[in-house]
């Protein structure tokens, strides 16, 4: 664990840091040259970990180079931090503040440094993002399409759908391509598609923004993906448990194709169909449906892995 922690609040034109919640502060540019300065800062303190918040992509310039100059770092949600600032009495809400509080956090929870994804993952995840965003286009644009009555409007639509679903097929053999290019990647993709309706986007998707798949629990990867049951009991009060948090891109799109998986897997539409006579709402069905799909997903791409190290 790291005793001296420096926390950092990013935002578009600066970083401002702190060594600890009422240490040194600095503020520099979120430039090459002023990420080098905040090193210098975090060296002559002798930091031994810089945690900042994910702030919408504007963390990522910081924090790979900071471990690219041999800082450790780490990543933490901002809502967390938000509510421990909240329990330990700030309700004020300044950059001198934040920083402090981030370092405070990170020490009481024991924040850990992870290193930052590699090249081919982080190009993965944005050619899957930009996919998705295609795709939900796509559909906006046929569900526009359909109350539009006049021809020359209409005609509009379908030249930009002509053009989506050209970037649509690039992007998928680009990605195509990415996945074939990766052992492990490879492995899963044949791992995953023994289970019959999982496809090319399921794989992608998970590869992209589930790359821990294989290397946790099943406990630990339906909370990732927040499709775990959350408890939310007090006393002698025992309320339903409901899913809360998590991945929701990677959540939806196993709730879509487990309904798919069901239909050619008999013990997995048996499993649906006694929730749905035990009197449980279909979406909470659905859920669970997905969540035992992804725990079959995950000891699969276990086994994958243990394979793959082996040979």
């Amino acid at each position: 664990m790291a005793d001296i922690i420096c926390g950092v609040d990013v935002s578009s034109e600066t970083l401002d840091g702190r060594i600890g919640l009422s240490g040194p502060v600095t503020q520099v540019k979120r430039t090459p040259q002023g990420i080098a300065e905040l090193r210098s800062f975090c060296a002559a303190h002798g930091v031994e970990l810089v945690v900042m918040e994910a702030t919408g992509g504007y963390e990522k310039l910081p924090f790979s180079l900071l471990w690219a100059s041999g800082v450790p770092c780490a990543i933490v949600n901002p809502r967390s931090v938000r509510r421990f600032a909240e329990a330990m009495g700030f309700l004020e809400k300044t950059d001198r503040i934040d920083t402090g509080v981030i370092a405070d956090y990170a020490r009481v929870k024991r924040i850990a440094a992870h290193e930052p994804a590699s090249e081919s993952q982080e190009r993965l995840r944005a050619l899957v993002v930009r996919l998705r965003q295609l795709t939900e286009l796509k559909v906006a644009q046929i569900n526009q399409r359909r109350l539009l009555e006049d021809t020359q409007a209409q005609a509009s639509v379908d030249e930009l759908l002509t053009v989506i679903r050209r970037q649509i097929k690039t992007f998928e053999g680009l990605i195509a391509e990415l996945l074939g290019s990766d052992p492990l990647w490879r492995a899963l993709d044949a791992a995953f598609r023994e289970i019959k309706g999982v496809a090319d986007r399921t794989v992608a998707r998970l590869a992209a923004e589930m790359p821990e798949i294989g290397t946790v629990s099943n406990k630990a990867i339906a909370k990732l993906a927040g499709l775990a049951p959350i408890a939310k009991d007090s006393g002698k009060r025992q309320s339903k448990r409901s899913i809360r948090g998590g991945r929701s891109s990677v959540r939806s799109i196993l709730v879509t194709v487990a309904a798919v998986v069901q239909r050619h897997d008999p013990d997995l539409a048996a499993f649906h169909q006694r929730l749905i006579q035990a009197g449980k709402p279909k979406m909470a069905a659905r859920i669970a449906v997905a969540r035992k799909l992804l725990v079959r997903l995950n000891a699969k791409a276990r086994d994958a892995r243990k394979t793959l190290a082996t040979t």
